[in-house]
């Protein structure tokens, strides 16, 4: 039983029921580990914060200021440990509009998507991440990202709730089978933040997909009946935010199948929840190698110091890292905005592993570039900067056809036995190719 005004789902329990409005609409469900010891949300006071007070860069040797000012601000009866506690986080988190326009002045395009929260991809943000957009406009990058506005409710050509196809490639539920080696398992439907370029919005947020050890075990059968699987990558919805218990039994039954040889984790807690990733949670994952993790971070703004000690911890347990960023109009689609956040990947010694094309999902066209946008990034990136730095753009076909990689034009043809190339100064040299005359 869990404790009056406490998360409806309980580290003892496997699942738990929708909680239901009074309109009948379904609204998603916590975390399936329940902050029992979470404080009560703090009182808020009305002395807001200037733009001009937060407008400040945070490099990974500063001192977080802006967001100490914040909590004393608007969290003023938030210890440090409380603050710094990723349950309490989560208790806490800004999941209306009303609560979000007492930190944020709200514009006409924020203001109207009140209505249409109820039954799309729900409004969440941790009071960290939060403080990383309080005194910033809405033009700001981080704040177009989880903060929802009218134009997710606008249907373009080509657009649709499930672009990648994954239902039909989908054995049993929560579970994708789309590449012959490889699945990808949908743990559960929670994140601590929602990113509203989400793929998943058709199910993520929405309550469809719990920890319920009768749907996993009938996963992980098909994993066990499956011999060509050998490597696993736990998704969701947030792996992450489920307590250290349950991550580890599941992580000791997929290690319990002999096919199996490497385990991924997909996650963005270390960019909206950096409080997550503890001393307890990295002992935990360091009895589960080989584990690899797979970070999404979008840009430079999420690369505070909290960031950077979570992603220390991670690769000090010897986890591999790789980032996974989305390309999206007005937040990352500029050279020097993506170089920059690429040198703080390799600094946080997480390796640049792919860029992705916006999915087409339904209301997405205003986070969606031109292709070429991101072949003009890959093109800046290259030969600018050191190739550990430059991620592999891709696009995931629309229908299930998976990732397909695109490069800029490095290959100009050939003249006889010789391979034409351009370098990244846009110089033409030749390769004698083996064959011909050259045998």
């Amino acid at each position: 039983m869990h404790h009056k005004g406490c998360h409806p789902i309980c580290p003892k329990t496997d699942a738990a029921s929708p909680r239901t409005t009074a309109a009948g609409m379904e609204v998603e469900e916590e975390p399936p580990s329940c902050p029992t010891c979470a404080p009560a949300a703090a009182q808020q006071t009305t002395n807001p914060l200037s733009r001009r007070s937060l407008t400040l860069h945070v490099t990974p040797s500063e001192t977080p200021t802006p967001r100490r000012r914040f909590k004393r601000i608007y969290y003023p009866a938030v210890s440090d440990r409380q603050w710094n506690d990723w349950q309490w986080q989560i208790a806490n988190r800004i999941r209306s509009l009303s609560r979000l326009e007492t930190f944020l002045p709200l514009t006409p395009r924020e203001r109207m998507t009140a209505e249409g929260l109820q039954t799309k991809l729900p409004l969440a943000i941790t009071p960290y991440y939060l403080s990383l957009l309080v005194g910033r406009d809405a033009t700001h990058p981080l704040r177009q990202t989880v903060v929802p506005v009218i134009d997710e409710f606008i249907t373009s050509p080509g657009e649709a709730d499930d672009p990648l196809g994954e239902e039909l490639q989908s054995p049993v539920p929560g579970l994708v089978h789309r590449y012959p080696d490889r699945v990808l398992f949908l743990v559960l439907d929670f994140c601590s933040t929602y990113c509203r370029y989400c793929t998943r919005s058709r199910v993520v947020g929405h309550g469809r997909l719990f920890f319920n050890r009768r749907r996993l075990e009938n996963a992980l059968e098909y994993i066990r009946r499956t011999p060509a699987i050998r490597d696993v990558l736990l998704s969701g919805g947030d792996p992450l935010t489920l307590g250290d218990a349950r991550l580890d039994w599941l992580l000791t039954r997929l290690r319990q199948i002999k096919h199996v040889e490497i385990i991924r984790i997909g996650t963005k807690v270390p960019a909206v929840l950096p409080q997550r990733i503890t001393p307890q949670l990295v002992r935990m994952l360091r009895r589960h190698h080989p584990l690899w993790m797979s970070l999404h971070f979008t840009h430079p703004d999420e690369c505070t110091p909290e960031a950077y000690r979570a992603c220390q911890r991670l690769a000090d347990a010897g986890i591999p890292l790789g980032s996974q960023t989305v390309l999206l109009r007005g937040v990352n689609d500029s050279v020097a905005t993506m170089r920059d956040l690429m040198h703080h990947m390799l600094r946080m010694r997480v390796r640049p592993y792919y860029l992705y094309q916006c999915d087409p999902i339904r209301g997405s066209a205003h986070f969606r570039t031109p292709v070429e946008k991101g072949l003009e990034i890959i093109r800046g990136l290259r030969g600018f900067t050191t190739g550990y730095g430059v991620p592999t753009y891709v696009i995931d076909a629309p229908g299930g056809g998976g990732k397909i990689p695109l490069m800029p034009d490095y290959c100009q043809g050939r003249d006889g036995d010789q391979v034409l190339l351009r370098n990244y100064e846009g110089e033409i040299y030749r390769y004698p190719d083996v064959g011909g005359a050259w045998r």
